[in-house]
C-alpha cells in the first residue's frame, strides 16, 4: 500500500459564533490502514457532519450506550475514549462545540448530551438535514465551513446562560488548563465544594475535578502531537502532574491507553495549518 492521503483544513467561525463554535477542522483521509481511532476528551462537545461515509463508533464513552454509525452526530463532554472503527478512509468536518453553544443550538446545557452520542437531527430537526446537505455539495473546504457558518448562525438563539458562579467557575478551570484546585475554586465563587459539584455537573455533565482531569490531558495531548515533540517527562511538568508514573495513570484512564501506545496507533499526523477565518 502506497501512503495515504492525508488533508486538514481549520478554519475559525464568524465572530459572532465563536462564543458557540471555536474552530472547524475539515479532514479527508484515503487509503490508510483500517483500524480503531480513540476519540478522546476535551473541553469541547464533539459535533461532526460527514461528507462522506458515516462515523462509525464501535464503544461509546458511556458503555451502557449502544454501538451505533451517523452521517452527523454531536458527542457531550466525557472523561473516558470513544472507540471510532474506520477502514481507512474519512471525510467530514468536526466543529469543536463550546457548552454555551449546547445551550443556544439544542436549547440544553451541555450535561444533558454528557458521555452520550447523540444523532444530530434529533437536536435540530429538519435543520440538521439542511446542514449535511449543503456541507455535502459544498465545491471546496471554504464553502463547506460557510455553510456551517450559515445553519448555526440561523439556529441559534439565547436561551439562557449557566449561573454566573457555574460559568466563573469553568472559565477559571479553561483558563488554567485545569491547574486550580478545586477547593478554590469554591471558595472564589463563594460556595461550598459540594454546592460546585452538584450545580457543575448539572450544567456540564462533568465535575470540576473530571473536568480539571480532563483540560489537562488536552493540553498534554496538544504538546504531544508535533513531530518534535517533548519528551515524556517534561510534559508531565509542563502540564502539572506529580511525574511521569502521575502522567501516564491519568493518560490510561483518559485516553484508554499509555501515551506511547496513543501516539503509535494514530492515523498519520497531518501538517498543521493556518486557520481560515470566515468572513462576517
Amino acid at each position: 500500500m502506497g501512503e495515504p492521503l492525508v488533508e486538514s483544513v481549520v478554519a475559525r467561525p464568524r465572530p459572532g459564533l465563536r462564543p458557540l463554535v471555536t474552530g472547524y477542522t475539515g479532514y479527508r483521509i484515503v487509503g490508510a490502514e483500517p483500524g480503531v481511532h480513540r476519540g478522546l476528551p476535551s473541553r469541547h462537545l464533539t459535533f461532526i457532519v460527514t461528507v462522506d461515509g458515516t462515523v462509525d463508533l464501535a464503544a461509546m464513552p458511556d458503555p451502557r450506550q449502544a454501538p451505533a454509525s451517523f452521517g452527523a452526530m454531536v458527542g457531550g463532554l466525557h472523561s473516558g475514549p470513544a472507540l471510532i472503527r474506520h477502514d481507512g478512509n474519512q471525510h467530514g468536518i468536526q466543529a469543536a462545540l463550546t457548552p454555551l453553544g449546547a445551550r443556544m443550538l439544542f436549547g440544553m446545557p451541555a450535561g444533558g448530551l454528557a458521555t452520550s452520542v447523540v444523532d444530530l437531527a434529533a437536536l435540530l430537526g429538519p435543520a440538521a438535514d439542511e446542514l449535511v446537505d449543503r456541507v455535502r455539495s459544498g465545491r471546496t473546504w471554504t464553502e463547506r465551513f460557510l455553510a456551517f457558518d450559515a445553519v448555526l448562525a440561523r439556529v441559534a438563539r439565547d436561551r439562557g446562560a449557566p449561573s454566573p458562579e457555574v460559568g466563573r467557575a469553568w472559565e477559571r478551570l479553561r483558563a488554567s488548563r485545569g491547574a486550580v484546585g478545586i477547593g478554590a475554586l469554591a471558595d472564589e465563587v463563594g460556595w461550598s465544594r459540594r454546592h460546585l459539584g452538584e450545580r457543575f455537573r448539572r450544567e456540564y455533565g462533568l465535575t470540576p475535578k473530571e473536568a480539571a482531569r480532563v483540560m489537562r490531558f488536552e493540553v498534554a495531548r496538544e504538546l504531544l502531537r508535533p513531530a518534535d515533540r517533548p519528551a515524556l517527562a517534561d510534559v508531565a511538568a509542563r502540564c502539572g502532574y506529580y511525574d511521569q508514573a502521575h502522567f501516564t495513570r491519568e493518560w490510561r484512564d483518559l485516553a484508554g491507553c499509555s501515551p506511547t501506545t496513543w501516539l503509535a496507533e494514530e492515523l498519520p499526523s497531518v501538517q498543521d495549518t493556518a486557520p481560515v477565518d470566515l468572513a462576517s
